[in-house]
């Protein structure tokens, strides 16, 4: 029997890396179209919803997540499906450690406490839920994740950008990892609770690791460097993407990693991306190992 999925921001990181694994494996993809298509009407016929959607700009929460919220319930109430979620940490405020679905939510930021009650609306409705909770994501393609917009901003000029401590263990999930987890969670989503919260370990690992496995990769004398809060705090006031990022700034001096114990329980086969190639991927073309190598081979070739 073919399943289908529905994906809601099929151009984000989430959403594009979601539809590959569930096409991969064999699904019926659909995606939503926010400016032309009604969600209920669209989610008719499908067996697992992702939801991609985020606030455009990383701003307006307080609005923007309580929309999307109630809609996607209102869809997956009509059509049945199993709502998957990329969940993060927010949930959990100032708690360094190793975090893991019996962890208490005590956020102290206005986006964790927004995520909560996100989070509490799904569970109240009754609606299959999957949220498959990970730390800060990495893309390969750059899609607005973690490394592209802040830990490499600066690599072409030999630099790695520390958002806080440099020593701090910090979680990161490679995102085509998750898009895999989440299929492979959703063909056995008949046997999970209702609402099923479940860690997704991903990788940890500081900054100034990052660093060094770049550097003996690339060959460069790379150096850490720290990333201009106080530019954002000169810019909050103007900009709003700057007085988002200052709220979480907490997070990348907090160490942190979340627990695999309930992952491997539930996807004892998965086998994640290692270590070398997930810190790799966020690296320029002209700049990763294996894109350099082949230039020269093809150099060499052509003399």
């Amino acid at each position: 029997m073919t399943h289908t999925v529905l994906i809601l921001g099929g151009t984000g990181k989430i959403g594009s890396h979601a539809a590959e694994a569930f096409w991969n494996a064999g699904w019926q993809v659909r995606h939503f179209n926010r400016k032309t298509d009604d969600l209920t009407t669209a989610a008719m016929g499908a067996d697992v919803i992702i939801n991609g959607l985020n606030p455009h700009g990383y701003k307006n929460w307080e609005t923007v997540i309580p929309a999307i919220t109630k809609q996607v319930i209102a869809a997956a109430q009509a059509s049945g499906a199993t709502v998957i979620i990329p969940g993060n940490i927010y949930n959990f405020g100032d708690r360094p450690g190793v975090m893991d679905e019996n962890t208490p939510q005590t956020p102290h930021t206005r986006k964790g406490q927004i995520r909560v009650r996100m989070e509490a609306a799904y569970r109240a409705a009754g609606v299959r839920t999957i949220v498959l909770r990970a730390g800060n994501f990495i893309d390969p393609r750059g899609n607005g994740d973690a490394m592209s917009m802040m830990l490499l901003r600066e690599i072409k000029s030999n630099k790695v950008t520390t958002m806080g401590d440099p020593d701090a263990m910090q979680a990161y999930a490679y995102v085509p990892d998750w898009a895999r987890a989440a299929q492979m969670l959703a063909e056995i989503r008949a046997d999970l609770p209702v609402f099923a919260d479940v860690p997704f370990p991903g990788h940890a690992f500081t900054t100034t690791q990052l660093r060094d496995t770049l550097a003996q990769a690339t060959g460069r004398n790379l150096k850490i460097t720290r990333f201009p809060w106080w530019l954002m705090t000169v810019l909050a006031p103007f900009w709003g993407l700057a007085k988002e990022m200052r709220e979480m700034r907490f997070q990348f001096s907090m160490p942190h990693s979340l627990s695999g114990t309930r992952f491997a329980e539930l996807l004892p086969d998965f086998v994640p991306t290692p270590l070398e190639e997930v810190m790799l991927a966020g690296l320029p073309a002209d700049i990763h190992p294996d894109q350099t190598m082949r230039s020269r081979q093809q150099a060499v070739l052509a003399q």
